[in-house]
C-alpha cells in the first residue's frame, strides 16, 4: 500500500502536471470505484486544478469551485501518468482522468477491488475523509507521545493506526521500529520517555529519508515503481537475509495477509516473537532465541545414526 512518502511524491508529481490545468472528463470503469453520490463525479469536468495535496493515505485533488477528488489507492492501486487515452483497454484500469495536459490513469492490479474515489465539496467534505491522525511531520513531541499514548496498543498497530498517525502503514512501521531498537510488540503505555523521543525521532527520519530516496528514485519522472518492498530497506521483506545493523537474519510475525518483519537481537533482546501460524503448530516448541533456533536447524540437520 502507498505510504506516506510514496504519496507524498505522487503529490508532487501531480502538482507540476495539473495544477492550473482543466480536467475535461472523467471516466470510471471500475464499477466498485465510486465510494460517493453527491456531489456527482461529473460535476469536477471542466474544472480547474487549484490544488493537490496529501490527506493521510490519500491523493486529493482540488478544484475551482471547492470541488474535490480524493484517491485511496489502498494495496494494489496505482497512478499512471499518460500523454494519451489511446490503448487503455486494460481490465486493471479503473478510472481515466482526461486533462488538458495529460491523462492520469488509476489501476489496480489483482482479482480485489478495493482502491476507492470520493468527491467531496468544501474543506468540511474532505476532512470527513481523514481518520484524525496526527500529521507525524509536524507534530512535537509532545503531541507524538499524547498520541502515541492514548491507548495501550502494541507499538505496531499503534504506527499503523490512522486515527492515531497520519500516513504509516506496514512498511514503513516496520523500518521506523528497527531504526528506534523497539519491539513491534511493545505496548504503548509501557514505553519510557527516552523510548518514546527515540520512536518519534525515528519516525521522523525514516519518512523523510524515504520521501527524498523515492523524489530522487523519480528524478522529475512520474513515479511508476511504486511498491512497498524497496531496495535498502532494512528489515520489511527482507525475512531471512541479514540485517545492516548486526548481521543477524530478519525475522518475521505472519498474520491474514500481512507480516511484521523485525530484527531480534536489535529490537527484542534476541527473543524470537511467535509466528501464529508457526507456534499454533508448535505449541511449546516454539524456539525464544536464535541461538535455540539455529541449535534446532543444527540438530535437524545431522544425520540420522543406523
Amino acid at each position: 500500500m502507498p505510504e506516506l512518502p510514496d504519496v507524498v511524491v505522487y503529490v508532487e508529481a501531480l502538482r507540476v502536471r495539473i495544477a492550473g490545468h482543466t480536467l475535461r472528463r472523467v471516466s470510471i470503469r471500475g464499477p466498485f470505484l465510486l465510494r460517493s453520490t453527491a456531489p456527482p463525479v461529473e460535476s469536477v469536468q471542466g474544472k480547474v486544478v487549484r490544488e493537490v495535496r496529501r490527506v493521510g493515505k490519500r491523493i486529493a485533488i482540488g478544484f475551482e469551485g471547492d470541488l474535490w477528488l480524493a484517491i485511496h489507492l489502498m494495496i494494489a492501486g496505482r497512478l499512471h501518468w499518460r500523454t494519451s487515452s489511446a490503448k487503455l483497454g486494460s481490465r486493471n484500469v479503473l478510472a481515466v482522468l482526461e486533462f488538458d495536459s495529460g491523462v492520469l490513469v488509476l489501476t489496480e492490479a489483482g482479482s480485489q477491488r478495493r482502491a476507492a474515489l470520493h468527491v467531496a465539496a468544501g474543506e468540511t467534505g474532505l476532512r470527513a475523509l481523514d481518520a484524525g491522525g496526527i500529521e507525524v511531520l509536524d507534530a512535537a513531541a509532545g503531541a507524538f507521545a499524547a498520541a502515541l499514548k492514548s491507548a495501550n496498543h502494541t507499538l505496531k498497530r499503534a504506527l499503523t493506526d490512522p486515527r492515531l498517525f497520519s500516513g504509516i502503514g506496514n512498511a514503513y512501521s516496520d523500518e521506523i521500529l528497527h531504526r528506534a531498537r523497539l519491539s513491534p510488540i511493545a505496548m504503548t503505555l509501557r514505553l519510557t520517555d527516552d523510548e518514546v523521543n527515540r520512536l518519534h525521532m525515528a519516525t521522523r527520519d525514516t519518512l523523510l529519508e524515504w520521501a527524498d530516496r523515492l523524489r530522487s528514485h523519480a528524478a522529475g519522472a512520474f513515479p511508476e515503481k511504486v511498491t512497498a518492498f524497496r531496495e535498502g530497506m532494512a528489515v520489511h521483506g527482507r525475512y531471512g537475509q541479514p540485517c545492516p545493523r548486526c548481521g543477524s537474519k530478519i525475522q518475521r510475525i505472519r498474520y491474514a495477509s500481512n507480516e511484521t518483519n523485525y530484527c531480534a537481537p536489535c529490537q527484542t533482546g534476541g527473543r524470537l516473537l511467535a509466528d501464529r501460524a508457526l507456534s499454533r503448530l508448535l505449541r511449546g516448541d516454539w524456539p525464544r532465541s536464535l541461538e535455540e533456533m539455529e541449535e534446532r536447524v543444527t540438530r535437524a540437520s545431522l544425520p540420522v545414526l543406523p
